[in-house]
């Protein structure tokens, strides 16, 4: 296995070239399988949750078709709350949060990737929205004030982090009392083989770094959340086998609503 460095920066070097292909798509969750085929973005983001009015109601540009779910959708936002997004990408997610929160609410997204932030930006600029704003960061060290989030979103994101504990630990200091988390991601629901844990493609995409279910549980528990609850969706198997037709990974993992509360 590599070093957490060179893998870091693998990672971020296989999403810069997501975020210059833009609405084109890139190799990495839904953007094209792992054996380079190119996927139908709009298809894909129907498939994984998203509607047709919530495309028509972003920029173009910021949907690359990566995900494995909808976190917009179990989220429940309200008009007011403060958002979160971790791994924005070209600010997807994001741009949906900020029509439910309305003129009085606020949503922040942090990524990696600088090419991402300058893309979501620019998206953001263009659009004329100004109640969202995107932050240079690694989820292991947000950028993000003690306390200040209502609700924290993900997509697809923290199972490429290398140290989720620590991902868990800052969700957790950034949320208010009262606050939630709710994310989509691929867990492991067996134990991946070596030659996908290996496999530096396969964690770029989502599925080599998954963490096992339980682990997942148990270290939402130990940073401090409540009433965790951890939901399979239920095409998991139809998403995951078209990122790597030929390797069964659908057998290894599954994509996940994660929800959990702060007290």
């Amino acid at each position: 296995m590599k070093d957490k460095e060179e893998l870091r920066e693998f990672i971020r070097k296989n999403y810069t070239e997501v975020a210059l292909q833009g609405s084109k798509g890139g190799c990495c969750g839904g953007g094209c399988s792992c054996n380079g085929a190119p996927v139908d973005i709009t298809a894909t983001s129907i498939k994984i949750g998203y509607t047709e009015g919530d495309l028509v109601n972003v920029p173009p540009a910021a949907n690359m078709g990566l995900g494995c779910g909808n976190p917009i959708a179990i989220a429940a936002l309200k008009e007011g709350e403060i958002v979160l997004d971790l791994g924005s990408g070209g600010g997807f997610d994001c741009f949906l949060a900020r029509g439910q929160v309305g003129a009085t609410g606020y949503v922040i997204g942090v990524d990696m990737t600088p090419d991402m932030i300058k893309l979501a930006r620019k998206n953001a600029t263009e659009s004329g929205y100004t109640n969202v704003e995107f932050r240079l960061g690694e989820i292991e060290h947000l950028p993000v004030a003690d306390a200040s989030v209502d609700v924290i979103i993900s997509n697809c994101v923290i199972n490429l982090s290398l140290d989720k504990e620590q991902v868990f630990r800052e969700t957790f200091r950034v949320l208010k009392p009262g606050g939630r988390l709710s994310i989509s991601d691929v867990v492991a629901t067996a134990q991946l083989p070596q030659n996908i844990k290996q496999d530096m493609a396969l964690i770029a995409s989502c599925i080599g770094g998954a963490e096992y279910i339980e682990d997942i549980k148990t270290m939402l528990h130990n940073a401090g959340f409540k009433d965790i609850r951890m939901t399979p969706k239920d095409n998991s198997r139809e998403i995951i086998k078209e990122w790597a037709p030929d390797k069964n990974v659908e057998e290894f993992v599954a994509s996940f609503q994660i929800e959990a509360k702060k007290e």
